[in-house]
């Protein structure tokens, strides 16, 4: 169909919103749309102009002090602010975007009116728009104002922090009395290979991550397995009450576990006064505070982990069907051939989601470590971190204890990246993503 050719009404649409539906009789449609434009006008010049013309230095202007002869003290000179104007300044622009989406609407909006107005169609009044909106697209009208909170409240916070990573926010740029600045890419040339105590600090740290993912998540995973299996054996009395002994771990909040942890495995603990007093050691073993602390903590969280694993894959179990096992017997296979060709694979494909869930949670596993070890024993060959430190561990310490804010935010970045490259690429190695019509 071609297209009707524009007349005055539409040619000012562009600059006056709401002008090419108030024309051809949809007024409310157009006070609505020039509403918008005004108030995005008011907007920018008596908030967001200012912000927004400092966004590329983040302030130009430190606040100082100087003395008042009149008043015969230090008077204190306000300067700019780099972070509300960083803050700010990504409001402004997240304001622009909504503006330029309405506005590319009302042009829409106009051209579908005069297209109306020419084949001689009534054009529909508010009250329709309204109907039809409430009526054929009520999904968009439940949707819009969570959509706007999840805007307002996580990914505009999230786009904040992310931005610090492209300054130089830290302990000696702390605004307003010193601004900071954007850097670019300097903090992750830092962290990667340019300041080597850094980039030391950052792979040593992400190994230890990695292998800490890896072994809490197999461990309590097939921890887990291993007692679901035991417990559901034929002879095995009181299922119910093992199951419930195991679970009490679960009711028992998780911190006050690690804490009860962290004092009975502590130089002075129980467990070390206990030993002394049997003869059974000469000195403290030191648990927490020496190169055995990498051990311990992956002991430890198979009591806060395996519980849950129990309880997940005693309900898989039951729901395996008996006919494939007993095939499995007629045909001569062992227990561990019916466990790796059957129990295994059934479990794998039903648990995926659950195994990436879990390996994801353990690399932000912030809790087991700063509880229990709090990221001791300490290195100096470390840049601000322990041995046992994760990455979110010492992103914590950085922004906490050290104020380093552009590290941190850097560390976090990094983080994000790992967890989303290695779960994209685990599902898809797991059979529930390869054979999925298998187990319909």
């Amino acid at each position: 169909m071609r297209k009707p050719r524009g007349d005055v009404f539409t040619a000012l649409n562009f600059l006056v919103m709401g002008v090419g539906c108030a024309a051809r009789g949809q007024v409310a449609k157009g006070l609505l749309l020039l509403a918008g434009q005004a108030s995005y006008i008011f907007f920018l010049l008596s908030f967001g102009l200012r912000y927004l013309s400092e966004f590329l230095t983040l302030g130009n202007n430190e606040q100082y002090t100087v003395w008042n002869e009149e008043l015969q003290i230090n008077q204190v000179i306000t300067g700019d602010n780099s972070m509300l104007i960083l803050l700010f300044g990504i409001l402004t622009v997240a304001v622009t975007i909504l503006f330029v989406y309405v506005y590319i609407i009302n042009i829409r909006f106009g051209f579908k009116a005069l297209q109306m107005k020419n084949e001689g169609q009534p054009l529909p009044t508010f009250r329709e728009d309204l109907k039809t909106l409430w009526n054929d697209k009520y999904h968009l009208v439940l949707l819009t104002l969570p959509t706007l909170g999840l805007l307002i409240l996580t990914v505009l916070p999230l786009i904040f922090m992310i931005s610090m990573a492209f300054t130089n926010f830290d302990r000696d740029h702390q605004p307003p009395g010193k601004l900071f600045t954007w850097v670019g890419f300097e903090n992750f040339k830092e962290i990667l290979w340019s300041n080597p105590r850094k980039s030391q600090t950052f792979l040593s740290v992400l190994g230890w991550t990695l292998i800490w993912a890896v072994s809490a998540t197999t461990t309590c995973y097939f921890g887990g397995m291993a007692l679901a299996l035991l417990i559901n054996r034929k002879g095995v009395r009181f299922k119910k009450m093992w199951r419930a002994f195991f679970a009490i771990t679960i009711a028992v909040p998780q911190f006050v576990s690690l804490l009860l942890m962290r004092q009975f495995l502590n130089d002075n603990g129980t467990l070390n006064n206990m030993l002394l007093n049997l003869e059974l050691i000469e000195a403290p073993i030191r648990f927490l505070t020496s190169d055995l602390a990498r051990v311990t903590v992956i002991v430890v969280n198979l009591w806060v982990g395996v519980p849950y694993t129990l309880l997940i894959t005693t309900g898989i179990l039951m729901n395996i069907p008996a006919d494939l096992y007993e095939s499995a017997r007629i045909d001569g296979a062992s227990p561990f051939v019916m466990f790796r060709k059957i129990t295994l694979p059934y479990m794998l494909f039903v648990t995926a989601p659950y195994l990436i869930t879990q390996f994801a949670g353990n690399i932000n596993a912030f809790n087991v470590i700063f509880l229990l070890t709090n990221g001791n024993p300490r290195s100096i060959e470390y840049y601000q971190a322990g041995k046992t430190d994760l990455l979110i561990t010492w992103l914590y310490r950085q922004t906490v204890d050290e104020q380093d804010f552009k590290l941190a935010s850097t560390i976090g970045i990094i983080i994000f990246f790992i967890i989303g490259t290695l779960s994209l690429i685990s599902f898809n190695l797991f059979a529930s993503k390869k054979r999925e019509d298998e187990f319909s």
